[in-house]
């Protein structure tokens, strides 16, 4: 019913982030591994004419380069993305729908302070997952050691906003469990935000799970959380990968790599909800979360994939559907926002909800952190002495809007 998808190959996506070596006068394109193309012996060895292109040069060139624009567009929308879901919901976090709609009325937009947003720990997370990815290449165990690290300066920042599962996580971390056994028994989706960018890095589906499991245990041990981390790691590899998006695809891959019975089910509602085209509210309210989507895994996961499934081309239908419903606002913004993101590029992320104010992680430099993802360059640098003064202006915002929402309209 839904139709056909058509895969980009990892090599489509990465083989033109690799530089290419000019033999006998011809270019030939290095593997993604770094191993040099192998000459043929038989010919000789002439010099390098690096003036002579040829039409047939010239066009494998120009498809490198598209293929790698497009590469940074898809990965950079993602890491927008996530920011604009999570700086749109976080005013209204904890809300219920009905009393945000009553309380800032008119079409979705930046309102945090001065008609414009800020960044809370679901972007801090998706970019230090980032970096952690950067600087361990594909080994998930150099891969959980950098996070841990991280998250265990990251806190010591004093950050504002902050879950409960996952501040405890990072405190046994300090104290020295390893980053195998620092995680809480929780099943909330605090390693839910760091799944998207996973999903983007691993190139090959079969080892997303491993990257999953080494994220996800530093915080939370709940087989659950795993489960839907791996949910959303699977869909955001389909989101940035994949030119033209079947649903059912997508949802026959997850179930093909998730145990968890409780998320399988929901994932049958979802794809119910997808064939009778309900809106999410719709299935919101038949999860029992008409006044708000709660911060279990098992709630987030199912409302977000719905929502990036039903319209993945439309980012402003998707991250106001999820918004919209209130309760884990930020969080489900920033998970639906990163999918659809991926989906449509960050060309296509609509101008005025990039009307984002924070800094060091300004939208500057996610978008360069987006470009070294994509050519798998050296993590990127950031001015971290000024992090704890920003999270105290942050707080400082965000409890001045608390008090503002004690205030009538009800």
């Amino acid at each position: 019913m839904w139709p056909s998808s058509s895969v980009v190959t990892s090599g489509d996506l990465v083989a033109s982030a690799f530089a290419t070596v000019t033999t006998n006068g011809w270019e030939d394109p290095v593997i993604a591994s770094g191993a040099r193309t192998t000459r043929d012996r038989r010919a000789p060895r002439q010099s390098v004419r690096r003036n002579l292109v040829r039409p047939e040069e010239s066009a494998i060139s120009t498809r490198h380069v598209s293929c790698l624009t497009g590469a940074v567009d898809r990965i950079t929308g993602l890491l927008l993305g996530t920011a604009v879901g999570d700086s749109l919901g976080l005013p209204r976090e904890g809300l219920t729908g009905g009393r945000a709609a009553r309380l800032y009325g008119g079409p979705l937009r930046q309102r945090l302070v001065l008609g414009r947003g800020m960044l809370s720990d679901d972007t801090e997370h998706a970019c230090m997952t980032a970096q952690a990815l950067l600087a361990a290449g594909d080994d998930p165990v150099r891969f959980a050691r950098a996070l841990a690290w991280k998250l265990r300066w990251w806190l010591l920042a004093l950050p504002a906003a902050v879950g409960w599962g996952t501040l405890r996580a990072i405190a046994r971390s300090w104290i020295g469990f390893s980053q195998g056994r620092s995680g809480v028994q929780s099943a909330g989706n605090g390693a839910v935000m760091r799944a998207p960018i996973i999903g983007a890095w691993v190139e090959n589906p079969d080892r997303i799970a491993a990257f999953v499991d080494a994220s996800t245990m530093i915080t939370h041990r709940d087989p659950r959380a795993r489960a839907g981390s791996l949910a959303v790691a699977v869909a955001a590899h389909h989101a940035v990968r994949t030119q033209k998006l079947d649903p059912s695809a997508v949802l026959r891959d997850i179930r093909a790599r998730v145990v968890d019975l409780e998320l399988l089910g929901a994932l049958d509602r979802v794809e119910e909800a997808l064939l009778r085209d309900h809106a999410p509210s719709r299935l919101a309210a038949d999860l029992g979360l008409s006044r708000g989507v709660t911060g279990y895994v098992h709630h987030t996961v199912p409302i977000c994939l719905h929502a990036w499934l039903r319209s993945p081309y439309d980012f402003r239908r998707v991250v106001g559907d999820v918004v919209s419903l209130g309760g884990d606002a930020d969080t489900t913004g920033a998970i639906a926002g990163a999918l659809a993101g991926a989906t449509v590029g960050a060309s296509n992320i609509p101008a005025d909800w990039l009307a984002i104010s924070d800094w060091p992680r300004s939208l500057a430099w996610i978008r360069t952190l987006g470009e070294r993802i994509t050519r798998r360059g050296p993590p990127l640098r950031i001015w971290w002495p000024f992090i704890p003064l920003r999270n105290v202006a942050f707080a400082a915002i965000v409890l001045a809007t608390g008090l503002r929402r004690l205030l009538p309209p009800y």
